[in-house]
């Protein structure tokens, strides 16, 4: 550990990731114009009624514990009280983006099959490279938050600039207009943004269907964190290996009835930040749907399908040990509770590269398995 002019400290990650400790009154977030004047939330989130904190006060310090766990703790380290991770971005990581404009934000010529897709009509394929296998809820409904818990692995990604990973959407907005509302976060390979393959911690918001607002992680001003312990961005370890140990994260997001902004926590109920209300124009009441899954960037337009995997590469019918998973999956409701999800349909654009099962159980409530290799003798 060690002091510079620019951050109070910084770390190494045995992963070559480096790790800045940032005043959290200093955190890109403050930068965006609809924050000019905001004030960070102090006084924790009421949580939804069914998840567990262990409080010891009632200031967001007292409630935030370090029970997740990333590369860059493997020595204990952690950021002083104060202070928030911040994952350094290096020359060449803004290089392996196409411009300083891009950098951290989704292509929107591909970022827009989220938003075009029609959830109502899932037979609608999307020819603009992104490739899903979801489940979701249905869009008449006010939702408040979602909850989920999700397999761990290090699917093979093909080329640089295709991504695979496994994320919770929260969506308010219009799915074919402009004016669509998302926070997603879960984890996530892509060499591109962060020049390797491991899988990381992540988190994505906009409110404009990926037009000009919003970016992953840190990236741009927006998800204000509060956490000293978890770094947004770093690599999750361990993970999960074939026929051997799984390892899986938990991830809730929800909406803070008393302040209105809408929190995330990670692991066992470790609070980590918050997108605030204002970023949000749907958003700021309610969400419509949440969405489950898979996700995979196909850059072929033509010739070959990618061997980029989904999950762990194996399809759904694998099961336990091969294919990926999330199971509890969990939505906020309109009182602040936590309740499991008894009713949920699926999707899958092209079921030959990437699919998905749906199934429940006592331990494991509403769950499906997902994934898929891509190129195989069924997907040419």
């Amino acid at each position: 550990m060690s002091s510079t002019k620019c951050f109070s400290y910084y770390f190494q990650s045995p992963d070559g990731d480096i790790i800045d400790c940032v005043h959290k009154r200093k955190q890109p977030a403050l930068d965006h114009p609809l924050l000019k004047n905001h004030k960070i939330q102090k006084v924790a989130p009421k949580v939804p009624k069914g998840m567990n904190v262990k409080k010891r006060g009632t200031t967001m310090e007292d409630v935030v514990s370090g029970g997740a766990w990333q590369m860059w703790h493997q020595n204990g380290t952690r950021c002083p009280k104060g202070t928030v991770p911040i994952r350094r971005s290096t020359v060449h990581d803004v290089l392996r983006a196409k411009s300083l404009y891009e950098f951290g934000k989704k292509k929107r010529s591909m970022a827009m099959s989220l938003s075009r897709r029609r959830i109502d009509a899932p037979d609608v394929v999307s020819g603009n490279g992104h490739e899903h296998a979801i489940a979701y809820t249905g869009s008449s409904q006010e939702v408040y938050g979602a909850k989920a818990t999700i397999n761990v692995w290090d699917p093979s990604i093909q080329v640089v600039n295709e991504f695979s990973l496994s994320q919770i959407w929260i969506l308010s907005g219009s799915f074919d207009g402009s004016d669509l509302n998302s926070i997603e976060a879960g984890w996530q390979v892509s060499p591109e943004l962060y020049g390797d393959s491991r899988p990381r911690l992540f988190t994505y918001w906009t409110s404009d269907s990926y037009q000009a607002t919003g970016c992953y992680n840190l990236l741009c001003s927006g998800f204000v964190q509060t956490n000293s312990r978890i770094a947004i961005g770093a690599s999750i370890s361990p993970i999960s290996s074939l026929d051997s140990n799984q390892y899986d994260i938990t991830i809730l997001i929800w909406k803070d009835p008393k302040v209105g902004n809408w929190w995330m926590s990670f692991g066992d109920s470790t609070l980590v930040g918050y997108w605030p209300a204002e970023l949000f124009t749907h958003l700021a009441q309610h969400a419509t749907m949440v969405e489950w899954g898979g996700e995979v960037v196909n850059t072929r337009v033509t010739g070959q399908h990618t061997s980029t995997q989904m999950g762990s590469g194996h399809f759904a019918e694998d099961g336990f040990g091969k294919a990926s998973y999330f199971r509890n999956l969990e939505i906020v409701d309109t009182d602040n509770s936590l309740s499991s999800v008894h009713e949920i349909s699926t999707l899958a654009e092209n079921t030959n590269c990437y699919d998905i099962k749906s199934s429940y159980s006592n331990d494991w409530g509403t769950y499906f398995y997902y994934g898929g290799p891509g190129n195989n003798p069924q997907c040419p």
